[in-house]
């Protein structure tokens, strides 16, 4: 029995009391289902974090049903695609700072999904380079922007 993603958010929804129409979505890196719900904040949670953790629990329910099954990404009406262009922007104003001061610049602690858009969207950059940096008290890591030698 191969795994039908769609089917198992829906029915994940379901049992979590959500009413909500799961939009399947076939992209370069893997499948969205895209969730329409009129409870969307709640389904999103602070920050994103019940949205995550409903990504990883339908992750883990297709790779026990299936061990070769691609990830797939949950979204709720594009807020991901919209956290996601945030990280972006505030990693292109840290970068503006560094050429206008010529300094270190510190953007706050972030999870290694948003590490990795910051360190994407600014890899080309000939005037900045980004390190990860741990941080104490927390499992999350901060990015210095530094001028390129």
């Amino acid at each position: 029995m191969s795994a039908q993603p769609k089917e198992i958010l829906t029915t994940v929804l379901r049992h979590l009391g959500f009413d909500g129409e799961v939009e399947e979505h076939h992209l370069e890196e893997g499948l969205l289902l895209d969730v329409k719900t009129s409870d969307s904040g709640r389904l999103i949670g602070r920050q994103g974090k019940t949205l995550s953790d409903l990504q990883y629990l339908v992750n883990r329910i297709l790779f026990q049903q299936d061990a070769e099954a691609g990830k797939v990404t949950v979204d709720v009406g594009g807020y991901r695609s919209q956290a996601r262009e945030a990280v972006a922007q505030s990693a292109r104003d840290a970068a503006e700072k560094v050429r206008r001061w010529g300094d270190v610049v510190e953007m706050e602690p972030m999870n290694a999904f948003d590490r990795r858009i910051v360190h994407n969207v600014l890899k080309d950059d000939p005037d900045v380079t980004t390190h990860s940096v741990e941080v104490e008290g927390t499992t999350k890591k901060a990015i210095l922007l530094r001028p390129r030698p």
